[in-house]
C-alpha cells in the first residue's frame, strides 16, 4: 500500500476502528435501527455517527453498507485482541487505550495490525456476502458472478477490499515521521496477514456427485487464523530505530539486524515498535494493572500475579450430569454441583 498518507492512515485507525462514537475508544454501537423499514436510509445516520472525515462520511453515505463493516471490524478486532492476549498482563484492556495509542510500545503495533486486518477481513466478506452494493464476488478466472451466486461459491473480494482501503483512507507522499512510518508499516502488516490467509477453495457439481465440472474461488481463513498469526508477529516484534539513507537522504526504519544504511529494513511481515512496553502489573494510564485478574495456578498465575501471589476460593458451578437418553430421541440430564478452585492475583 505504498503511497499512503501514513500519518492520516493511522489516524483513522485511532478514530474509526477504534472510536466510531468519537466518545470512547472500541466500543460496541447499537445494531440496525428498530422500526427502521428494509431498505431505508439508516446507514446515513450511522455514518454521522462516527467520526470520519467529510470525504470519508460521503463515501460512506454512497455505500450503504460500509458502515455495518466498520461496526463488523470492531467487533472482529476487539473479540480477537480479547482473545489472544486472555492470558497476557495486558489483556486489551479498554482502559488505558487513548494513552497507549500514542506510544511506540508493541502493543499500540499489534493494535493497529489486528485492527487494519479486521477491517481487510470485513470488507471483502462483506462484498462475498452481498451486503455492499459496489462491489460482488472476487474476480477468480473463469467464474462468473452469476454462477458464483448459483452454485453459492462467491469467493472473498480481497483484492476490491484492498483497493477500498486506498481510496477511504487517501493516497498522499510518504510521510518522513517516523512514528507515521512505524504505524504504516504495523498497518500493512494486518493486511498482509489476511491476505496470507487467502486460499483457493473447489466445488465439483456432476451427475452422483462425480467431478465432471469443477468451480474454484478464493476464501479468507477463519479470523481466529489471522489472530494468531498477528500474536505471534507480536511476540517477534522487533525494535526499530531511524536512519538516513545516504543515497537518497530519505528517513527510514532500521532494525538491529541492520549494521549500516544500506542494509535490509524490517520485514514487511514483521510488527516493529519504537519502545519498550512498561510491566502491566500496576495501574498505569496505560491499563487497570492485574490485581483481581483470574489466573491458572499452572500456567499464567506466577507470570501474570507479577510475583504478589494469588488468592484461592471455592466456587460452586451447576453442570449437567448422569444423562440418559430416552425412547425416542430425548436426552434427561440431572443437574449437579460441583466445586472449583478459583485464583486471582493479589493486590499487593
Amino acid at each position: 500500500m505504498n503511497g499512503l498518507n501514513l500519518k492520516s492512515f493511522g489516524d483513522c485507525f485511532v478514530h474509526v476502528v477504534f472510536s466510531l462514537t468519537g466518545r470512547e475508544p472500541l466500543v460496541f454501537l447499537p445494531g440496525p435501527f428498530a422500526n427502521e423499514p428494509p431498505n431505508s436510509k439508516a446507514h446515513l445516520k450511522q455514518c454521522e455517527q462516527m467520526t470520519l472525515t467529510r470525504r470519508q462520511k460521503r463515501l460512506c453515505r454512497r455505500e450503504p453498507g460500509l458502515a455495518e463493516t466498520l461496526r463488523e471490524s470492531v467487533r472482529l478486532s476487539l473479540l480477537e485482541c480479547r482473545y489472544q492476549f486472555r492470558n497476557e498482563r495486558w489483556n486489551c484492556s479498554m482502559d488505558g487505550r487513548g494513552s497507549l495509542l500514542k506510544r511506540g510500545f508493541k502493543e499500540t503495533a499489534f493494535l493497529l495490525a489486528v485492527s487494519s486486518a479486521a477491517l481487510s477481513h470485513a470488507l471483502a466478506k462483506a462484498c462475498s456476502s452481498g451486503r455492499m452494493e459496489r462491489c460482488t464476488c472476487d474476480d477468480s478466472p473463469g467464474l462468473q458472478h452469476r454462477e458464483a451466486w448459483q452454485w453459492g461459491v462467491c469467493g472473498d473480494n480481497l483484492k476490491y477490499s484492498t483497493k477500498f482501503l486506498k481510496k477511504f483512507l487517501g493516497q498522499k507522499r510518504v510521510s518522513k515521521d517516523l512514528r507515521a512510518q512505524i504505524d504504516a508499516h504495523n498497518i500493512n502488516v494486518g493486511i498482509r496477514a489476511v491476505k496470507s490467509g487467502l486460499k483457493t477453495t473447489c466445488k465439483c457439481h456432476g451427475v452422483s456427485g462425480s467431478c465432471a465440472v469443477r468451480t474454484c474461488w478464493k476464501q479468507l481463513s477463519p479470523f481466529q487464523d489471522t489472530g494468531h498469526l498477528l500474536k505471534y508477529r507480536y511476540d517477534t516484534a522487533v525494535r526499530v530505530h531511524s536512519v538516513t539513507n545516504s543515497a537518497t537522504g530519505e528517513t527510514e526504519l532500521a532494525s538491529p539486524r541492520r549494521h549500516s544504511n544500506t542494509g535490509p529494513r524490517p520485514r514487511p511481515t514483521e510488527l516493529v515498535f519504537l519502545e519498550e512496553s512498561p510491566s502491566f502489573c500496576r495501574p498505569s494510564r496505560y491499563s487497570p494493572g492485574t490485581a483481581g485478574r483470574q489466573c491458572s495456578k499452572d500456567t499464567s498465575c506466577s507470570s501474570l500475579c507479577c510475583g504478589r501471589g494469588y488468592n484461592t476460593a471455592l466456587h460452586l458451578t451447576t453442570l449437567s450430569c448422569h444423562c440418559q437418553v430416552r425412547w425416542c430421541c430425548h436426552v434427561e440430564c440431572q443437574t449437579c454441583l460441583r466445586e472449583e478452585e478459583v485464583y486471582t492475583c493479589k493486590k499487593h
